[in-house]
């Protein structure tokens, strides 16, 4: 049986990539033809790269290809906005984040890590159970996961996918790389295992800053129809009382939600 192809015929390279492709094909014909020329060949092939590690540090670019910062805009249209939750799930944290959007009658997304879904099985079901979505953030939330290559990137999305959809019995339909970051061989394999990726429109730093009034204020800011809101349930920085800040945040973060008529969907239900 022939291997199945890398890509799939549903990959659409952003005029970025196009463009890349058609520098690197000239500049290799400019340094044969012209062998004298060659450092400007190389200079400008060194270019394109840095212009397109700078699209995949920047968590909110679609120069790589499309990438969810807000909602559709439908969905906008209907004042919906989409919490989302990532590095989970926690034995600890995330039940507490479960019961406080009960609370509040809340949906959100938790992007959760494949290894530690396999570890804590039955606080990725709760999350299913109380109504919320549970998708791809990877198998092992790598450091270096934006140096990958195109068959890293599909062991970790394809080992996620499998694990994910066995504990929880819904398969996901978004991906969020660690900490946002990503290279132009990501988005082939997006298409292949049919995932849209999604980033954000608003996020605190979370796992960085213990000051829940500063990550409040950075949601705040962007609370408004379509908005995507970051928080983390996973490595979640501690307040000066040891409380993860996302316990401290996110009541405030709903009850202005409801106060200016928004109402929390998960994204899956913001693409009807």
């Amino acid at each position: 049986m022939p291997a199945k192809p890398m890509f799939n015929s549903a990959w659409h390279p952003t005029l970025l990539i196009r463009a890349s492709v058609a520098l690197h094909g000239l500049a290799l014909v400019a340094a044969i033809a012209e062998p004298a020329q060659w450092r400007w060949a190389l200079g400008a092939v060194v270019i394109n790269h840095l212009l397109l590690t700078a699209a995949g540090l920047w968590p909110r670019s679609n120069w790589l290809g499309p990438n969810w910062t807000r909602l559709p805009a439908a969905a906008a249209a209907r004042n919906e906005i989409a919490l989302t939750i990532d590095d989970g799930p926690d034995p600890l944290v995330t039940p507490q984040v479960l019961d406080i959007l009960d609370r509040h009658a809340a949906r959100a997304t938790f992007f959760c890590v494949g290894e530690k879904v396999a570890r804590y099985p039955d606080v990725c079901r709760e999350i299913v159970r109380r109504g919320h979505s549970v998708e791809n953030h990877s198998q092992h939330h790598r450091h270096h996961f934006s140096l990958l290559g195109p068959r890293g990137f599909l062991r970790e999305l394809q080992a996620a996918q499998d694990t994910l959809s066995r504990i929880t019995g819904q398969r996901p339909m978004f991906f969020r790389a660690p900490a946002g970051l990503r290279n132009p061989f990501l988005d082939p394999v997006l298409a292949r295992l049919d995932l849209t990726l999604a980033s954000w429109s608003a996020r605190g730093f979370d796992t960085r800053i213990g000051d829940a009034e500063r990550v409040r204020n950075a949601l705040l800011r962007e609370l408004r129809g379509g908005a995507i809101l970051l928080l983390h349930d996973g490595n979640a920085a501690r307040s000066p009382r040891g409380v993860p800040v996302i316990l401290d945040v996110l009541p405030a973060v709903l009850e202005s939600a409801a106060a200016a008529g928004l109402r929390f969907v998960r994204l899956r239900d913001a693409l009807s």
